[in-house]
């Protein structure tokens, strides 16, 4: 099979964007030379298919298409293909088809950790970890499996048991990567979050859960600070009635946080477990693997569970097929422990790929100090957020004249839409040669829908195609496949990786079910806009939902609205998030204030104050904005998704039906402050 079989049609006198002007959505920033193309991993997938299956395939376009049409077909060929470790091999693809519900591989049994540790190689580099007080440093296979098996050991001796759950508030470092790969070994359910959470943050994830163990340090240093978090871990250990242990990994001079509190160090200063005395436990495809959570908008963060084999899959398939990465290679992506990026860089261990950590401010002691790192580690794959490139292109950072960036072959941009001049930003300031990958995906699935392939031509402002399997699609109100226009992103065939149930849900799974599959039924709404053209590419243009997605960290309206009901100036607010050109965000917050009252400096103060202490920097808004009063539906609901929409130019009348308000002149203020502010970023 020829490499250039595999290329999309690009015409002949189509010329690569001229970069030293703007660029418009639609030009052509990159085209695979054929040499990519022979050596990319999806071009050898495609040979094995036509070796092993008797099918052949004109490109990606035609592969993605079969790969949704046949997918116990497509899902089997990963399986295979993947020489996946199991103890009982599947009888089946699929059991039961429908969703939600669909039963992968049955009759399969396995552990999502033993497919990460068979990647050992005694005296190799396993990970690379970096801080803002620690350079590039290599953790070997020795120090990670061997440090995994002890303290899985460990953990089975205070009596954690499959199906416990082990919760984490620790930071991007080696210790939580072991962590998690000791819990999950076992059985154990690992759920993470980040040590800048404020402890109302932490407690509305963990109280749903219950954890038997939690594994947390007293601090962490950003920005040449170190932040003391003691209190915050006290107090979410002196709620927590369910733990049996804390283990503590002592930062600084700061305490344990409770009486009888474990070391850390102790519990791995023992004898080395061998690979053949430790065993794995087993169970089946849909096994509980970790908790990732959601923003909670209308509530509580939902705790959706991820199972190992859907994971392993999953990760398997888009990192080796779609992300074109290899064993050896480096990946690094700019995340904490509290995102689901973070779950995805650690997964990369399954393909014998290298990690880099990072803890500490991306832009810390210098703008460019992750291209420091990424020259020193030789990353192969860098990725970060739209609002991190912005960031560097008004700070002028141009990072090939100052690193050697050989080693690169791909950048990778998530969490926000991406823009055209973004996009551009990289082949201008880093490497001209350089696979983009600009995706979107969801902590739903704990994996990206869009993405593509190094087989196909970047094209700005577009994502290059589906990923292989995700069945996406834009429907319109009737629930119609449409192209070339804007729709509700959904997904029309089941992903191995869709959550295997909400935790707390009724058996019925009725919160799952009203969160994915209430508007079309026996079909997944991710709750994006979205729009596909005739090549294939495609759009995600925002989030359709009121969820507020902020430097790709999506945050819950209702836990600020929880943090103001503390403020007794505040007597009600609304809160939205507004995407703007370039990757940048504008965070409004509207209040309504007690009567009397009118907002000044003391109160705008109290509000930024408590959201950053009881939750992260992230849900402090850009600007506060006294109002007269908060639009709701009859039912008391905020009506967040047509207030963003008339901030950003939607006229009222087709915003938001007024005749299901309790009050339609609630949104003359909303629709003054549209119409006089024209610059959200000043």
């Amino acid at each position: 099979m020829s490499a250039d079989a595999h290329s999309v049609d690009v015409p002949a006198d189509t010329p690569l964007a001229d970069l030293s002007g703007p660029v418009s959505a639609g030009d052509l920033l990159w085209t695979p030379t054929p040499e990519r193309i022979a050596n990319a991993n999806i071009t050898a997938f495609m040979a094995w298919l036509r070796q092993t299956r008797g099918l052949g395939f004109a490109g990606y376009p035609d592969l993605w298409q079969w790969s949704v049409t046949d997918i116990d077909g497509f899902w089997g060929a990963i399986w295979d293909y993947s020489d996946i470790v199991a103890a009982e091999q599947p009888h089946a693809v699929l059991g039961q088809r429908e969703m939600p519900g669909a039963e992968w591989f049955p009759g399969a049994s396995l552990n999502y950790a033993q497919n990460v540790l068979r990647q050992e190689r005694p005296g190799e580099v396993a990970l690379y970890y970096h801080s803002e007080t620690t350079p590039v440093t290599p953790l070997s296979w020795d120090e990670l499996a061997g440090n995994v098996r002890k303290l899985a050991t460990r953990l089975r001796d205070l009596g954690v048991r499959p199906g416990d759950r082990l919760a984490s508030c620790l930071p991007n470092i080696p210790e939580t990567v072991i962590a998690m790969l000791a819990a999950t070994s076992i059985g154990a359910i690992w759920t993470s979050v980040s040590p800048d959470f404020g402890w109302r943050g932490v407690l509305d994830r963990l109280r749903q859960l219950q954890p038997t163990v939690l594994i947390c340090t007293g601090g962490y240093r950003y920005g040449g600070k170190d932040y003391d978090r003691s209190g915050e871990i006290k107090a979410i250990v002196d709620d927590l009635d369910c733990l049996r242990h804390v283990i503590y990994l002592p930062f600084a001079a700061i305490p344990a946080p409770a009486d009888g509190a474990l070391n850390w160090h102790d519990l791995l200063d023992g004898p080395a477990v061998e690979p053949a005395d430790f065993e794995f436990h087993h169970g089946p495809f849909g096994m509980p693997l970790w908790i990732l959570f959601s923003s909670g908008t209308t509530g509580l963060p939902k705790a959706i569970t991820h199972s190992h084999g859907g994971i392993l899959v999953e990760q398997l398939k888009l990192q080796r097929l779609n992300m074109d990465l290899k064993p050896g290679d480096v990946l690094f992506f700019y995340t904490t422990t509290g995102w689901m990026m973070w779950n995805f860089l650690v997964s990369s261990l399954l393909l014998g790929v290298k990690p880099l950590l990072y803890d500490g401010n991306p832009g810390y002691p210098e703008p460019d100090a992750l291209w420091r790192m990424a020259a020193d580690a030789n990353v192969t794959l860098f990725g970060g957020s739209p609002a991190y490139a912005d960031m560097l292109a008004k700070r002028g950072v141009v990072p090939k004249d100052s690193y050697d960036l050989s080693a690169l072959r791909t950048i990778m941009l998530a969490g926000s839409p991406v823009s055209p001049e973004c996009g551009a930003w990289f082949y201008r300031t880093v490497k001209r040669d350089l696979f983009s990958i600009v995706g979107s995906g969801g902590t739903d699935v704990c994996s990206g829908f869009t993405g593509g392939s190094p087989t196909l031509p970047v094209y700005a402002g577009w994502h290059q195609h589906r990923n292989l399997a995700v069945a996406a699609y834009a429907f319109n109100d009737k629930g119609q496949p449409v192209v070339n226009e804007v729709g509700e992103m959904v997904i029309t065939q089941p992903m191995p990786s869709m959550p295997v149930k909400l935790w707390g849900d009724d058996e019925n799974h009725t919160r799952y079910r009203a969160t994915y599959f209430d508007e079309f039924p026996g079909v997944w709404r991710q709750g994006d806009f979205f729009k596909v053209n005739e090549r294939g590419s495609c759009q995600v243009l925002g989030r359709s939902d009121a969820t507020l997605n902020r430097f790709g960290v999506r945050i819950g309206t209702a836990e600020i609205y929880t943090v103001l009901e503390g403020v007794p100036e505040v007597d009600d607010a609304i809160v939205v998030n507004l995407d703007l050109p370039g990757g940048q965000f504008f965070m409004p917050m509207f209040v309504k204030l007690a009567d009397g009252l009118t907002l000044d400096e003391k109160i705008e103060n109290e509000i930024r104050m408590r959201l950053r202490r009881e939750y992260t920097p992230r849900h402090v808004p850009d600007k506060i904005i006294q109002v007269p009063a908060i639009p709701t539906t009859l039912t008391g609901k905020k009506l967040e998704v047509p207030v963003r929409k008339i901030l950003m130019g939607t006229p009222a009348e087709k915003a938001a039906n007024t005749s299901a308000m309790a009050d339609a002149s609630s949104l003359d203020a909303f629709i003054d402050y549209a119409r006089t502010q024209r610059d959200y970023t000043t």
